[in-house]
């Protein structure tokens, strides 16, 4: 059985507003067996998507390889935009080595809520994936039934949003966290893309555009 830690500590500052909320990295950023042209960094996996979505939407020019310069290029980008990385899943046992979200077994989920009492200037959670099993919003909303705490529906439309309040416990005046749950910006996500009605519609006006196009469209609102 493969020990899936997670090998990034949550990257939040003390004036961070926006966190993105995932699940793993693959496990080679775990052992170490980088590809050339992964990031050792939140979201550097060569075959996820986030980081070119963001490069798209804001020209940065980001670097693709192992250097220390394209992590910090992405550290500047989240602190200047006072966005934080703070996956939700500390570790989990895989019977098969792989990045599947549903292969993941014995998961230990970390403190989000306690995150969020601890940086008060946080006010919206990016879930990069929805609720389907074992994705960043279905362990949110695991993860807050210790805390009594529930989802209410603001749009039911792609990307879903929700919002909650923080338990008085926590907090010293009421706090409204929004929720975001965007479409994931792994290859895996392309199939489901392809059956959204919107996407069908704007495929249909305009032939060339693509799921890449899709999600872009969609992340650009929100980062």
């Amino acid at each position: 059985m493969f020990k899936h830690t997670h090998p990034y500590k949550p990257f939040i500052q003390n004036d961070t507003t926006k966190l993105i909320v995932g699940t793993l990295p693959p496990p080679r950023f775990t052992t170490g067996a980088l590809l050339e042209k992964d990031v050792d960094f939140c979201y550097g996996s060569y075959y996820n998507s986030l980081w070119l979505f963001i490069d798209k939407i804001h020209d940065l020019n980001l670097r693709y390889d192992n250097s220390p310069k394209a992590v910090e290029q992405r550290k500047q980008f989240l602190v200047k935009n006072k966005i934080g990385v703070c996956d939700i899943v500390e570790s989990a046992e895989r019977e098969k080595i792989d990045a599947s979200d549903l292969g993941m077994q014995n998961i230990k989920l970390r403190d989000v809520v306690g995150y969020l009492k601890q940086y008060p200037t946080i006010d919206t959670l990016l879930f990069t994936g929805g609720n389907s099993k074992n994705g960043p919003e279905y362990f949110f909303r695991k993860h807050i039934r210790d805390y009594k705490i529930k989802l209410e529906l603001v749009n039911n439309e792609i990307p879903r949003i929700h919002q909650f309040t923080m338990p008085k416990a926590l907090v010293p005046s009421k706090r409204i966290i929004k929720t975001v749950s965007l479409t994931s910006g792994s290859g895996a996500a392309n199939i489901s893309i392809s059956r959204i009605p919107l996407y069908k519609q704007l495929k249909a006006k305009n032939p060339k555009f693509n799921t890449f196009d899709f999600r872009e469209m969609q992340y650009r609102e929100f980062f």
